[in-house]
């Protein structure tokens, strides 16, 4: 490589992480450590308090940091164990990032709010009836997971139809897409499923009540508060895991201190 372009590629590089967000930074600086051989195959990384301090970012900055890793193949999160090295990266490997869960959820409570208020004023009497069997689908507590987001699917693409605007569909089709196709989205939505999170049905028939009643603001603001709720739901996935560390430490900490006690 010429020093023309190696120059161009790190002002590039330079321009890239000055527009990173703060966990994408945090990403960036746990890769050089793994790179560098500063840890080991099997090593675990410093826990997500230590991390937050040393690098002075927030936690869920710390969680979006390591899942970014983890679909990399870089790390193994361990439930109750921590974070540990599965392979350090080559001399292909690149810091990648894709749209992350929360950064999806906040897109879609933009468009998807705004396409519930215009579905309030133009969604026909059969689509409300097919939005009121998915909720019936989703208040099946017996329905398997995937029946119930695939239920969650089909209601938030039929609100997007009845909008009236392809556009509009065609934006919301997008972003679901994404859900599954970028790693980070896919693998912290497995994560809020194995913590328990499923399609609250509530949520969901309150935004049926509004279009049915025809009123587009009521429908906005159902559409906002669940999606909101989603957010939250995400950040409880991440939490429980960072729970389970804490409990795991506490429990070393007791077995240790009792071991002591009975010397």
């Amino acid at each position: 490589m010429t020093t023309r372009r190696k120059a161009a590629t790190s002002k590039g590089t330079e321009a890239g992480e000055a527009s990173d967000r703060l966990y994408q930074k945090l990403a960036r600086a746990l890769f050089q450590e793994l790179a560098s051989g500063k840890y080991k195959v099997g090593d675990r990384l410093p826990a997500e308090r230590e991390l937050a301090i040393e690098h002075e970012v927030s936690r869920p900055a710390v969680r979006e940091a390591m899942i970014a890793l983890e679909v990399q193949g870089l790390i193994e999160v361990r439930i109750g164990s921590g974070a540990y090295v599965k392979r350090l990266p080559g001399d292909q490997d690149q810091p990648g990032f894709h749209a992350t869960a929360f950064e999806l959820t906040e897109a879609r409570l933009l468009f998807e709010s705004e396409a519930c208020a215009l579905a309030a004023t133009n969604a026909t009497e059969q689509e409300v009836r097919q939005l009121e069997r998915l909720v019936a689908e989703l208040s099946n507590a017996r329905s398997p997971v995937a029946k119930s987001e695939a239920a969650d699917h089909a209601f938030h693409m039929l609100i997007a139809k009845a909008t009236r605007n392809v556009v509009v569909a065609k934006v919301i089709e997008d972003l679901w897409k994404i859900r599954s196709s970028s790693p980070e989205c896919a693998l912290l939505h497995e994560k809020s499923r194995d913590a328990g999170n499923r399609p609250v049905p509530d949520e969901h028939r309150a935004i049926v009540d509004a279009i049915r009643n025809r009123d587009p603001g009521a429908a906005r603001s159902a559409m906002r508060a669940h999606l909101s709720r989603v957010i939250d739901y995400l950040l409880f996935a991440t939490e429980e895991r960072a729970l389970a560390e804490a409990r795991q430490s506490v429990a070393s900490a007791r077995a240790r201190f009792g071991r002591s006690a009975a010397l």
